[in-house]
């Protein structure tokens, strides 16, 4: 049934009765963040009956209504309207997730090497910085039973954002990121080579270490709050509209980190490390004004430890989560990649550093472009004909990898082939991705988004780690060395790749584990006989033992380098 929109004339502001004053017709979020959960309410409850409050937003003094239409649409209610004042730090969080992203990973990439960092040691940095993401749910719970400063979710995000900008403002101020340049007279054409290295008094690498664990655990701490917001308002969306929210907050991080990346790149090799850190300094201090201004309910009702964790097993004893959340699971550890790709990519075709950050800024838009087909195209069909559709064609894309590697191009150079190939695998991953987080967020009991939403995210991202240290396994059942495929002999890595596009393929054998849609799942989960405790112990099971392996192996990482065969 077609909603039919209510007249801008029909609303009268809470904050003026005269509504002919554009001056007095803001309502009290656009003027103070601190509103009582009284006002807040019954402005709420108004605007959502007429679903019309361009009357009460900023904008609405400055621009003409069809443009405030178009940035504050009349069909939603007030608390999804992003771009109000007291919403503005939920896009903003996730666009600065992206952009944080984008810009630290060529850092982290290059940087601890430059300092002389062994292959174990830059390991561990890798380790480090992922380790804070395995405490997600750990994050998730503690937000959801220990308000701060009567705030389960605003306070935390402040707090994470400032901890991830104060580490950086200590690495640059403790230590000197500036390179050294160094100019000898032994270049073949012009008789002089410039050279950089590191100043005597750069960071140790205990101490970039440690600066990076402490930006890691509140990058990450910041991003679980984000989370747990849009799952909360995510359940406010009009039926219509299911989606929208998620695919337009998870399109501004693709986008910060589509944008972020090459500029981090650039940025590195003309002006030198100390503007990264700098930017990575700068931006999570941003943050702090929107959060500042992000409503939340203070001293809301919180049900006890207790209570969360019965609703928590009771959601997950649901076939309604168990069931879908296994499909997610299995085909995210079959996603096994070819783990010597890269080897291939840089010893047999000789493939520049420029190329590979070419296919990675390249692939990152594709990445954002696809998140984008998904938002504004392929959000209408059902869940499970995206997962076959996509897994067919990345089938085939994956496959078209044999022919690059027996040297058939049709005529076009292997880079060039190589960006058709790679980059468009990016474009499926990103057009699968808001199915999946749609999905999660429609699982999540009230009043316990937080540790729920971390969970299923954890599961879907522990079962991506598993997939990636089976690669590195498989990388034994056929000969892939460098050596080997350096002398001509190519046939392992060809066998290597038809194994893992079979193995990426499989995983339509449980795609019937899915629901086709939303209502599916809704239906699911409304059935009192679908519960299941085995299947909720099973879910639990996988989810505690995927978080421990992954804690585990950083750990490894951290304290013992080298533990994995690294030199």
């Amino acid at each position: 049934m077609r909603r039919v929109k209510a007249s801008m004339d029909e609303i009268t502001p809470l904050s003026s009765t005269n509504t002919s004053n554009k001056e007095n017709t803001m309502s009290p979020l656009e003027t103070s963040p601190s509103s009582s959960p009284q006002e807040y309410e019954v402005y709420q409850e108004e605007l959502h009956v007429t679903y019309a409050p361009n009357h009460n937003t900023f904008l609405y003094n400055y621009f003409p209504i069809e443009y405030v239409e178009k940035l504050y649409p009349s069909n939603l209610p007030p608390s999804i309207q992003l771009l109000r004042i007291e919403n503005i730090a939920v896009p903003t969080c996730y666009l600065c997730v992206g952009l944080l992203q984008g810009l630290s990973g060529p850092f982290i990439n290059v940087y601890p090497q430059f300092l002389g960092a062994s292959e174990a040691q830059q390991t561990s940095i890798s380790a480090i910085r992922s380790l804070p993401a395995s405490f997600k749910l750990v994050f998730g719970f503690f937000s959801d039973n220990v308000p701060f400063m009567g705030y389960r979710r605003k306070s935390y995000m402040f707090i994470g954002w400032a901890m991830s900008s104060l580490s950086m403002l200590f690495l640059l101020s403790f230590s000197n990121l500036e390179r050294v340049r160094n100019v000898a007279n032994d270049d073949e054409v012009s008789g002089v080579h410039i050279a950089f290295s590191p100043a005597e008094d750069a960071p140790s690498i205990p101490f970039l270490t440690l600066s990076l664990l402490i930006f890691g655990t509140g990058f990450w701490f910041a991003d679980v709050m984000g989370d747990s917001i849009v799952a909360e308002k995510a359940k406010l969306e009009p039926e219509e509209s299911r989606g929208q929210l998620q695919s337009t907050c998870y399109a501004c991080r693709f986008f910060g980190l589509m944008v972020a990346a090459p500029i981090s790149t650039v940025l590195y090799s003309k002006v030198g490390p100390q503007i990264i850190v700098t930017l990575m300094a700068l931006l999570p201090m941003m943050m702090l004004l929107p959060i500042y201004y992000l409503y939340e309910v203070k001293h809301a009702d919180i049900k006890s430890t207790r209570e969360q964790c019965s609703e928590i097993w009771t959601t997950v004893c649901s076939r309604a989560v168990w069931q879908p959340m296994g499909f997610v699971y299995v085909y995210n550890v079959l996603q096994i990649g070819n783990a010597a790709w890269r080897e291939f990519l840089l010893s047999v075709l000789m493939f520049k550093d420029w190329q590979l950050n070419t296919l990675f800024v390249i692939a990152n838009v594709l990445l954002y472009l696809g998140v984008m087909a998904y938002k504004y195209y392929f959000i209408k069909y059902s869940w499970r004909s995206i997962y076959i559709g996509t897994t067919l064609l990345n089938g085939v894309l994956s496959l078209m990898q044999i022919l690059l590697i027996q040297g058939i191009t049709f005529g076009l150079s292997p880079f060039v082939f190589a960006l058709g190939d790679d980059i468009f695998a990016d474009f499926i991953a990103g057009v699968q991705f808001l199915p999946t987080t749609i999905m999660m967020v429609h699982l999540c009991p009230s009043g316990s988004e937080g540790a729920s939403y971390a969970m299923f995210t954890t599961v879907n991202n522990c079962a991506l780690g598993m997939a990636s240290a089976i690669s590195t396994v498989l990388l034994g059942i056929w000969d892939v060395s460098k050596e080997t495929m350096v002398s001509g002999d190519v046939s392992g890595m060809t066998k290597l790749t038809i194994l893992t596009t079979c193995l990426q393929t499989a995983g339509l054998f449980f795609v019937k584990m899915l629901p086709k849609t939303k209502e599916d799942l809704a239906v699911l989960h409304a059935d009192q006989y679908s519960g299941s405790k085995i299947g909720g112990f099973v879910f639990l099971g996988v989810t505690v033992l995927s978080v421990m392996y992954a804690m585990i192996v950083n750990l490894l990482n951290i304290v013992s380098p080298g533990w994995a065969g690294e030199s």
